[in-house]
């Protein structure tokens, strides 16, 4: 439960530094309390088709990629490719390429297991990382609707042909 807990408290807190400052307090509350349980992130867990890599320093979380696998993916449940549902790195940790390691492992995950491709959705406002994700070789290729509270948003889906 330790684990769990630590996960939940790093994904609820990285979530809201980044998108806290750019959404309306009452979405990103209504958004937390169904994303941000205890039972939801060992659900999460204990999912055999989704993987989590952390990390670390000094014994400290500083960021954590999910990756989701056939019938987990969020979309699509295609055997032949990979969702990177999050990628998370703490706000006290950005500029220190943990963000390009973890998609960089995350590639490799997917090279030896040779899928044809690695998709994920990116907020369509996130400008860094729709930037940070094209020069790494993911286009754009559809959207989706997402929402936050009562808020519709529209997330971008990338893709990376390997």
């Amino acid at each position: 439960m330790t684990d769990a807990a630590a996960l939940l408290d790093f994904s609820k807190t990285t979530f809201f530094d980044f998108f806290g400052p750019l959404n309306d307090a009452a979405n990103m509350e209504a958004y937390a309390a169904v994303a941000f349980t205890s039972q939801k992130i060992l659900s999460e867990l204990i999912e055999s088709n989704s993987e989590f890599y952390f990390a670390m320093l000094a014994d400290e979380i500083v960021g954590y990629l999910k990756l989701n696998f056939n019938n987990t993916q969020t979309e699509f449940h295609d055997a032949n490719a990979m969702e990177i549902e999050r990628i998370y790195v703490s706000r006290n940790h950005h500029k220190k390429n943990i963000g390009k390691n973890l998609l960089n492992f995350a590639v490799n995950v997917a090279f030896q297991r040779q899928l044809k491709y690695i998709w994920l959705g990116v907020w369509e406002h996130n400008t860094n990382a729709i930037g940070f994700y094209s020069h790494n070789g993911f286009e754009v290729f559809s959207s989706h609707e997402f929402t936050l509270g009562d808020d519709l948003q529209t997330d971008l889906l990338m893709k990376r042909v390997l």
